[in-house]
Order: C-alpha cells, then structure tokens, then sequence
C-alpha cells in the first residue's frame, strides 16, 4: 500500500483512481498524517435475481395512500 501526500493526490487524482480501480490501495497523508484510503469499489459476486422474494412479502393496498393528517404534521410536512 503506498502513501502518497495531499498534494501530490490533487495533481494526480484520475492516475491514482486508475490505479485504484485496478486494485491497488493508496493511503493520502497530511503533513505526513494518514487521512483517507483511496480503493476499488467492491463488486458483488453474482447480479441480483428479480423475484427472489416472490410470495414472501406483501406490500398493502394502502401503501402510497396519503398519511394522516396528524402523522404528517409530525414530520413537519403540510396537509395537501
């Protein structure tokens, strides 16, 4: 893991996110500190499969239904 100091991060970002997004982690230092790590994202090991929870939930009839007037209000929001 290399560190590399602010200034040096601010003049070659898109290189170190290059390097980044290939896996490599770079430690950015201030005044020698270390302040942030700079990865890849991590990815997930297979895409989502639509429907997994079919059958298992229900979402109610009621569920976009405007809130009551009282609950609304405690929320700060205004009664249309």
């Amino acid at each position: 893991m290399e560190t590399v100091n602010l200034y040096e991060a601010k003049t070659h970002l898109s290189q170190l996110i290059e390097r980044a997004a290939a896996g490599e982690e770079i430690v950015i230092a201030k005044a020698g500190r270390p302040m942030a790590r700079l990865g890849p994202l991590s990815r997930r090991g297979e895409p989502r499969k639509p429907g997994l929870l079919a059958g298992r939930i229900r979402v109610g009839e009621d569920f976009d239904a405007p809130l009551p007037e009282d609950l609304l209000k405690a929320f700060g929001g205004e009664p249309e």
